[in-house]
């Protein structure tokens, strides 16, 4: 009964906080200016992912006051997502190094572990692996990449807001049809929580979400999936399958500009994303399309995970290879012109 009125009360809280943010950017001057490394072209307000971040703090608040979630697995999400969302604010509005700035990552995610617990035993094409304190350090390095890379997909108006919120509704949904329905809180809570952002950012953007909001973002959906793992160990499959459009366009991109020698630490527009988004000359058609993919696509593939006996790593591999097809089709890592 409670998730009834607390998913309007947060997306509502959410959008009235972005638009309380973007008068504060317009304000104190915090604007994205365009350059050559960017997708836009109108100096626009950022920050505004700090909404995303303070709603689902509060909401977690919330639940931990009403024992309607396990503590652990709130603790280890809102101590690592806001530490991470404090990273990306104080880097919004200044610079912080490359180094500290991944030092924080690490500290994060390991406050995240911490918490839940590491990574349980996985199962692999039939195999159950128990990969110790190996799996922590794979656990933590997945995490640091998953908000890192998030990051990096936030380019173009409306695409992180809308992975978020179709990755968080699948999960969801996925939760209901498999009886475990009560898990379905903190993805439901995460995508109302990013739906009133998404009102200000749906292209064309009035406002941009910024290094705090993508970052918790990202991690946060990392630990949702390793929460799931513990929960049901098919599950985990079922989150990698469902964030798989920005894992293989940022991997793919990444390894490429890696072989090519570029220094990957710089901006760039060579996701596939990216170049789409040049292609088309405009921002919505590959908003939607990632929409489309995500529920079209790889939510179905995951329900024969989670319900119909499809092994894990299959789902992954039979999902990802169309994404790879698309990020070869759209020069994922080429160099531009």
């Amino acid at each position: 009964m409670m998730l009834l009125w607390s998913l309007p009360a947060v997306l509502v809280l959410s959008l009235l906080m972005t638009a309380g943010l973007r008068r504060y950017a317009l304000a104190r001057s915090v604007i994205d200016v365009p350059n050559a490394r960017s997708s836009h072209t109108v100096p626009t307000p950022r920050g505004g992912g700090v909404a995303i971040v303070l709603t689902f703090l509060l909401a977690i608040v919330g639940l931990m006051l009403t024992g309607a979630e396990g503590i652990h697995s709130l603790v280890a999400l809102g101590g690592g997502g806001a530490l991470i969302a404090i990273i990306g604010f104080m880097d919004d509005h200044g610079h912080i190094a490359a180094r500290w700035r991944l030092l924080g990552h690490f500290v994060a995610a390991t406050w995240m572990l911490a918490w839940m617990g590491g990574l349980p035993p996985l199962t692999l094409f039939g195999w159950v692996l128990d990969l110790g304190w190996l799996g922590g350090v794979l656990a933590a390095v997945y995490l640091v990449w998953l908000l890192n890379l998030y990051n990096f997909m936030d380019g173009i108006d409306g695409i992180a807001s809308i992975e978020a919120i179709t990755v968080c509704l699948g999960a969801a949904s996925l939760y209901s049809l498999t009886g475990l329905g009560s898990h379905a809180v903190l993805p439901l809570l995460l995508a109302a929580a990013v739906a009133g952002f998404l009102f200000w950012n749906f292209p064309p953007a009035k406002i941009f979400m910024g290094d705090a909001g993508s970052g918790f973002l990202g991690i946060v959906l990392g630990g949702l999936s390793l929460q799931a793992a513990w929960v049901s160990p098919p599950m985990l499959w079922c989150w990698l399958i469902l964030l798989g459009v920005f894992i293989v366009d940022a991997t793919y991109t990444l390894v490429r500009r890696l072989l090519r020698g570029d220094k990957v630490y710089e901006a760039h527009r060579s996701h596939a994303y990216q170049f789409a988004s040049r292609e088309f000359g405009k921002h919505l058609p590959v908003t939607l399309a990632v929409a489309v993919l995500n529920l079209c696509w790889l939510l179905p593939i995951a329900f024969c995970v989670a319900k119909l006996g499809l092994d894990g790593a299959v789902g992954v591999v039979l999902a990802y290879i169309p994404l790879i097809v698309l990020a070869v089709r759209f020069h994922a890592g080429e160099c531009e012109d």
